[in-house]
């Protein structure tokens, strides 16, 4: 992935109205972890094993998530099946992930404050103190049909949006096959009490302190936890 200055339009607008997951309004939010474990999603949900570790972090979740997303599937329309990508992340790599990211805005905006890149940087990899993924409170999927093939959703799973222009925004003008797909999707999984964040159509949480905001909940039911 590299980050062109050309692509400087797609930074965030704070007109936009979008809650990144570093504003204060979600970083100020508590966690009253209510110790549910994480489950491996294999054998009860389709995985792809493209970002697959060999100790199998990815396909986890905490088991409050993982029972509302086979409520989820169950009310897809026939012939269309989730598709897990990544659930559980080690802090390690959700670091990793946010600073190589950042360094890659940095040497595309080296005019732009720090301050800020970590804000421009938050919109597609949280930072390690909120993050979800470390939680096992959020999952990267998306949607195929019976034989396994990815529907058409507008932009790859983790496109950037630099890479994708903004597409990568669920909210984004996408092809009309792609919107349906996007709808069908977040239908499905609002209906089971999941949140989006709005930059990327892919990523799905409860429980977080990004669901807590969304929600309005007191406090998140699940902070960082080990595999």
């Amino acid at each position: 992935m590299s980050v062109s200055p050309h692509d400087r339009s797609v930074l965030p607008d704070p007109a936009a109205g979008v809650v990144l997951i570093s504003d204060l309004r979600v970083t100020s939010i508590g966690v009253d972890d209510c110790g549910e474990k994480l489950s491996d999603v294999r054998g009860r949900l389709r995985v792809d094993e493209r970002l697959a570790d060999p100790a199998g972090a990815y396909a986890h979740l905490r088991e409050g998530l993982l029972a509302r997303l086979e409520e989820a599937q169950d009310r897809l329309p026939a012939g269309c099946n989730l598709v897990v990508v990544e659930g559980y992340r080690p802090p390690a790599l959700q670091r990793r992930y946010f600073e190589e990211y950042k360094d890659e805005l940095r040497a595309a905006f080296p005019d732009m404050p720090d301050g800020d890149l970590h804000v421009a940087a938050s919109r597609y990899v949280s930072p390690i103190e909120v993050a979800p993924h470390t939680a096992g409170a959020a999952v990267d999927l998306t949607l195929c049909d019976d034989d396994g093939v990815e529907l058409d959703m507008g932009t790859a799973v983790n496109a950037t949006p630099e890479q994708s222009r903004g597409a990568c925004y669920t909210a984004a003008e996408v092809g009309a096959r792609a919107r349906r797909n996007r709808d069908v999707l977040s239908a499905a999984l609002e209906a089971c009490g999941l949140v989006n964040y709005p930059t990327e159509w892919w990523h799905w949480s409860y429980g977080d302190r990004y669901w807590a905001m969304t929600r309005r909940a007191p406090a998140a039911l699940y902070g960082p936890v080990e595999l």
